[in-house]
């Protein structure tokens, strides 16, 4: 029997298993058995937590429902934060090793966490792909992908729906991209709509993707980039970015709420 943790970040909900044994043999088969929402237990992705390499608390690998892995996901990243803490992995700092680098957490309430994400390593501002001005950038190394475009969110959704699939997977994007539709509801407060690759829909929230959004409009000066309100369909996430010598760091807060716990065969 292998025990399982659902968890929720600001909408995003996700199955967790503790791997440091080495117990699951075919992680993207699981992924897409747990994750289904009619015969499973229902989730956007699976996380594995596993024994760090170098000198984390732990290293997560991320499974998107479709048994696609993903480099890192920030709404996860914080779950497994507080799955840390409250297992005996690790403080109220906790250490996330992912393929895509280093995640830092830091326990701010019992379901409140805030993460340094993975910083840009690709960025390019008011770039053009499959026809759209966005902002590209890809946080990390491997980096996540990430698309921002400034657009009117009251439009129908199966509009929305189809700019975002021609811009996930636009041939300028070779990996494919996430997809952040936003817009600016007042000062220092955005509404945003992702589209996640793996979930090929949007989703009630993507913790990268707020990232992202945040980022590019700070960047742009559209934003202060201190305490960014980003109101997601699954709640709201605040964003914090910092940019010396052309080096940018982004730091999400938001919620990290364990749901359930059960067994499966």
């Amino acid at each position: 029997m292998l025990k399982f943790y659902k968890y929720c970040g600001a909408g995003n909900d996700f199955v967790l298993l503790d791997n440091r044994n080495g117990a699951v043999t075919d992680p993207a088969a699981l992924a897409k058995r747990l994750c289904d929402r009619h015969f499973g237990v229902g989730a956007d992705g699976m996380m594995l937590v596993e024994r760090p390499e170098q000198d984390g608390d732990c290293k997560m690998r991320f499974y998107n429902n479709d048994g696609s892995t993903a480099e890192m996901c920030g709404n996860g990243a914080r779950c497994i934060c507080r799955f840390c803490h409250d297992f005996g992995l690790s403080g109220d700092i906790q250490r996330i090793e992912t393929p895509a680098g280093l995640v830092t957490g830091h326990r701010v309430a019992e379901n409140q966490y805030r993460i340094r994400l993975n910083s840009p390593t690709v960025l390019r501002l008011q770039t053009v792909a499959a026809g759209v001005t966005c902002d590209y950038m890809e946080l990390g190394d491997p980096g996540i992908p990430h698309a921002v475009v400034m657009t009117d969110l009251t439009q129908d959704r199966g509009a929305l729906r189809e700019l975002a699939r021609r811009l996930r997977s636009a041939a300028e994007f070779p990996r494919g991209a996430n997809v952040n539709l936003c817009c600016l509801e007042g000062e220092n407060r955005v509404r945003l709509l992702t589209f996640e690759r793996g979930v090929e829909d949007f989703t009630l929230a993507c913790g990268t993707g707020n990232g992202a959004t945040a980022a590019a409009l700070t960047l742009r000066g559209l934003v202060s980039g201190r305490q960014v309100e980003l109101a997601n369909d699954g709640g709201t996430l605040l964003v914090d970015i910092t940019s010396e010598n052309d080096k940018v760091e982004i730091f999400l807060t938001g919620p990290a709420d364990f749901i359930f716990t059960g067994e499966i065969a």
